[in-house]
């Protein structure tokens, strides 16, 4: 191991849909957070690793959004957000591009102002803006809080990750490898999977029912005598009107997001997928802590 090889952890903390999986699904190279434009997308922490052999490993906590929780789940994710801000070493937050820095962005300040961590403000989604607003964005976010820096970025066309990567090695401490130089995530496969179901879920259907779906795992494994990996999964909603709309008319919606998560599915495992979806109503199960930790958001474990 080189003497000046540095490793550290660094969390990804936001208000929901400002781009924080876009952001380390970049970084990494890979797709391991799903993205959709629905709010609440990501519910757990993830953790993904970037390693540069000769610099250094840094291993990014993805967190859900901190926002103000309206039940148990939320509770759960803002309560997983805030926990990960005192356990890291630097804290990457992301904004969108504008002067008025609103209730939202004002909570997660008042959390920051309560740790020592170094925190890199990275304005998010500068592609979308006029260039010479940016040094007023920068100003109006300067005045509230001593960031260690300010970095403008466009996390969608990779503009300036670099230095976001930089500046994070120049704030992390020295130290040993965690994981050896091929991990990317320590997510269990099963645990992607199910994701990816979820993500085409939230993209395939209407605003209203997506926060209130999970999907679990029931089967996971090579056929034998074949390279084919069959997979059952089922996705978990709050009402039976929902589990209509999941299946669509003649089963059409759900087709569609079989064969959008097999596609991406493939592409992961890297072998031919065979998956068999289904549908299953468990009412209210964001405010019941069984069926939560049943769905692996667990919160004795934060």
């Amino acid at each position: 191991m080189k003497e000046n090889f540095k490793s550290g952890f660094v969390t990804i903390i936001g208000r929901p849909n400002v781009g924080k999986s876009t952001l380390m699904n970049h970084l990494i190279g890979q797709k391991i957070a799903i993205t959709s434009n629905k709010p609440q997308t990501t519910r757990n922490r993830i953790q993904t690793v970037y390693t540069d052999m000769e610099r250094g490993q840094i291993v990014f906590l993805d967190t859900p959004g901190i926002h103000q929780a309206k039940n148990k789940l939320g509770e759960y994710m803002v309560n997983v957000a805030e926990h990960t801000l005192s356990e890291v070493d630097v804290i990457l937050w992301l904004v969108e591009p504008s002067t008025f820095i609103g209730a939202g962005e004002q909570h997660i300040l008042k959390q920051l102002k309560k740790t020592k961590t170094p925190v890199i403000l990275i304005i998010n989604k500068v592609d979308t803006v006029e260039r010479e607003k940016i040094l007023s964005y920068i100003d109006a976010y300067r005045k509230e809080y001593d960031f260690a820096e300010i970095i403008p970025a466009s996390a969608l066309r990779e503009q300036n990750l670099d230095t976001v990567v930089d500046m994070i090695f120049k704030y992390l401490p020295y130290g040993p490898m965690f994981y050896d130089e091929d991990t990317v995530t320590d997510q269990p496969e099963r645990a992607i999977v199910a994701e990816i179901v979820r993500e085409k879920a939230l993209h395939a259907l209407d605003d209203e029912i997506p926060h209130g779906i999970a999907v679990y795992i029931d089967r996971m494994k090579e056929r034998k005598g074949a390279d084919i990996i069959d997979i059952d999964a089922t996705i978990v909603c709050e009402r039976e009107s929902h589990k209509g709309i999941i299946i669509g008319k003649g089963g059409a919606m759900l087709k569609k997001i079989g064969s959008n998560a097999r596609y991406e599915i493939e592409r992961l495992l890297d072998a031919k997928v065979n998956l068999k979806l289904w549908v299953k109503v468990k009412k209210d199960w964001r405010d019941s802590e069984f069926l939560m930790k049943n769905f692996g958001y667990n919160k004795d474990e934060l």
